[in-house]
């Protein structure tokens, strides 16, 4: 696992530190803004909340493991981003709009860049 990658993961955890950058995986080009895993659970746990009651008891879940992330943020496995492309080959990227979060494991990160890509629509 790339060390520097981790230190930033690491700080976005632990700082609310927000990072431009592209990731290669697997040859497909992951472009965003780094966020910490409280934070990431907590913007996809708000996606269950108008639901049924297992939908519901869902969001509850993601929401306590957001706060569990924040506690035990000294050992780093996943990197989240948000406002997130997905560029794979020549196509256009993936989704072509609104917001969209990633989570990905550290060690299946290939390489990086600082700096995000922008589809032509943006």
């Amino acid at each position: 696992m790339d060390d520097v990658l981790q230190t930033f993961v690491k700080a976005a955890n632990n700082y609310d530190f927000s990072l431009d950058i592209t990731l290669n995986v697997n040859g497909a080009l992951i472009s965003g803004t780094t966020m910490s895993a409280e934070e990431y659970l907590n913007s996809i746990s708000s996606v269950f909340d108008e639901g049924n009651d297992v939908s519901q008891a869902i969001g509850e879940k993601l929401s306590q493991a957001g706060q569990s992330a924040k506690e035990n943020s000294k050992s780093v496995s996943y990197i989240h981003l948000k406002n997130t492309r997905i560029f794979n080959g020549d196509a256009d990227s993936t989704p072509a709009e609104g917001d969209f979060y990633w989570r990905g494991k550290l060690e299946q990160v290939d390489g990086f860049f600082l700096g995000r890509i922008s589809s032509e629509e943006e």
